[in-house]
């Protein structure tokens, strides 16, 4: 179930229009002017866009091939790149649809929003911590759960249903269709981690869990960040209801499995891993191994990012040994 607003009209050739598309290069660009692909992209601007237009209007644009490449963020994951062509049109095709599906969002979904972001997410966590325990004064439980392989195992067909739910136009049903179908893991099945598009698709698919959560579970505490989200209660059996009913419903209408081993359960009091920090009683720290993972890779370039990090918790003491550390190299 899907709850909030109705069909919306957008028009195909607003999201396809040059104004569009150079609003959408102009957002794309920022933090890439000096990478050689966008450079090359940008010697050029004004023919390309005029023909990634005409290619659109005329209904005959087709995706460039993806570039894999792998990073450790922290853990190891593969990235596909689309070309600056494709990006472009990514980032114009998002520009308009967040629009309309942003407002059917529940107010506690924080990944790749405006307004949203991991550190909100973990605040929010405290707040609920001390409601549910009246400051820390009653006993209470969290239950976190992960989805197993995310973003290779979203179904092309459920999320262009719940994309048709929103959008009427037959031409940007086409379009979105063709962006979806761009890439697969296997038939039929995942998203792109490297998509603008993909941030928006993935918050589309999940808000059926929220809604589910939140309006016919009637769970009061709940948070999610991506594929990562919490429930927080004073009844631990409560929990175990309704992980059960999670389960059934993202095998049944999402074709997703939850992560067997990142089920767990929590008292509060003993601290609830989330986002890369631990919220306890009264304080939130750094989780430990992401301070390992920061002793080891810290340098001048990472640093500023590291202390942003380290500004939303308990770290008085890390923040003097990396600053240390940094002045040792």
């Amino acid at each position: 179930m899907s709850l909030g607003g109705g069909r919306h009209g957008l028009n195909f050739n607003d999201v396809i229009s040059i104004d569009n598309l150079l609003l959408a290069w102009k957002e794309f660009r920022k933090g890439k002017h000096k990478k050689a692909d966008v450079l090359r992209f940008e010697l050029t601007l004004e023919d390309n866009l005029f023909q990634l237009n005409h290619e659109l209007a005329h209904q005959s644009w087709k995706p460039d091939p993806y570039v894999a490449f792998r990073i450790n963020d922290p853990k190891p994951r593969v990235i596909h790149k689309a070309s600056v062509r494709d990006r472009v049109l990514f980032q114009a095709v998002y520009r308009k649809l967040y629009k309309i599906f942003d407002p059917t969002f529940i107010f506690d979904s924080y990944s790749s929003r405006i307004n949203g972001g991991t550190h909100k997410a973990v605040k929010r966590l405290e707040e609920f911590s001390r409601k549910v325990t009246l400051n820390h004064r009653k006993l209470g439980f969290a239950l976190k759960c992960d989805i197993r392989k995310f973003f290779d195992s979203i179904d092309h067909s459920v999320l262009k249903s719940l994309i048709r739910r929103r959008i009427t136009d037959g031409r940007l049903l086409s379009l979105i269709y063709k962006i979806i179908d761009s890439f697969e893991t296997e038939f039929g099945k995942g998203l792109p981690l490297g998509n603008v598009t993909s941030q928006l698709f993935t918050n589309v698919y999940l808000n059926e869990l929220d809604q589910f959560i939140k309006h016919e579970l009637k769970v009061a505490y709940y948070i999610r960040y991506c594929d990562d989200f919490v429930l927080l209660s004073t009844d631990r059996k409560q929990l175990d209801v309704l992980l059960r009913y999670i389960v059934r419903d993202v095998r049944e209408r999402l074709h997703l499995e939850l992560h067997d081993r990142k089920v767990i359960f929590r008292k509060i009091k003993s601290g609830v891993d989330f986002l890369g920090y631990v919220v306890l009683p009264h304080r939130t720290v750094v989780r430990t191994r992401t301070k390992h993972r920061m002793f080891a890779q810290v340098s001048k370039q990472n640093l500023p990012s590291y202390l942003g990090l380290c500004s939303h918790a308990k770290t008085y003491r890390l923040q003097q040994f990396l600053l240390q550390k940094v002045g040792d190299v």
